[in-house]
């Protein structure tokens, strides 16, 4: 168990756990009951993953390289782990009056959010594993949607649970960053 505790604190965990717990607070202090609001939900979870994200890689990237220890099972669960608990404060948050988007929205976008943080810190490191997902959301919430097939691609997020191509494409955001980030880990 020791592994764990020291795992957790080279990944930041406790200072992203709290600041996911704040985002969730401010969302429930800021917006009460009323109408769904899909950006706010989206935003939220955005944010919660960025925060988050920060922990995909440790203080030193060479060393984790060379451990001798099996850092792909880690690398997924953490991954699947931020995904979880950034969905969760935000369906916390539904529960306890702001509703904001249906429970299987908040699934799919959780998913493909943290699939877009893991690509974020193979790719540009974990210090910009953020980027990915803020940029994502950034289009989806800025650029007018376009119509058809193409819409329910670009701007999965902010679409009903039950569109094919939103869900296809944020469970294949979400497949591909785990196994990528898993396999190759975060940027030197």
């Amino acid at each position: 168990m020791k592994w764990l505790t020291l795992y957790a604190r080279s990944r930041q965990v406790p200072v992203s756990a709290v600041a996911v717990a704040l985002v969730a607070l401010a969302v429930w202090v800021f917006d009460g009951p009323g109408p769904e609001d899909l950006a706010t939900a989206v935003l939220v979870l955005t944010a919660s993953v960025a925060a988050a994200s920060v922990g995909l890689g440790g203080p030193d990237v060479v060393l984790e390289r060379t451990a001798a220890i099996r850092w792909l099972p880690r690398r997924a669960a953490h991954v699947l782990l931020i995904g979880v608990c950034a969905g969760a404060a935000l369906l916390t948050v539904q529960a306890a009056g702001a509703e904001l988007a249906p429970s299987g929205v908040v699934v799919r976008d959780s998913a493909g959010l943290v699939g877009l943080a893991a690509l974020g810190a193979t790719v540009f490191g974990a210090q910009f594993a953020w980027t990915l997902p803020t940029g994502w959301l950034a289009v989806t919430l800025v650029v007018p949607t376009p119509g058809g097939r193409v819409g329910e691609v670009v701007n999965w997020m902010i679409f009903p649970s039950d569109t094919t191509a939103s869900g296809a494409v944020a469970w294949a955001l979400l497949a591909a960053g785990t196994v990528v980030y898993a396999v190759a880990g975060p940027r030197r």
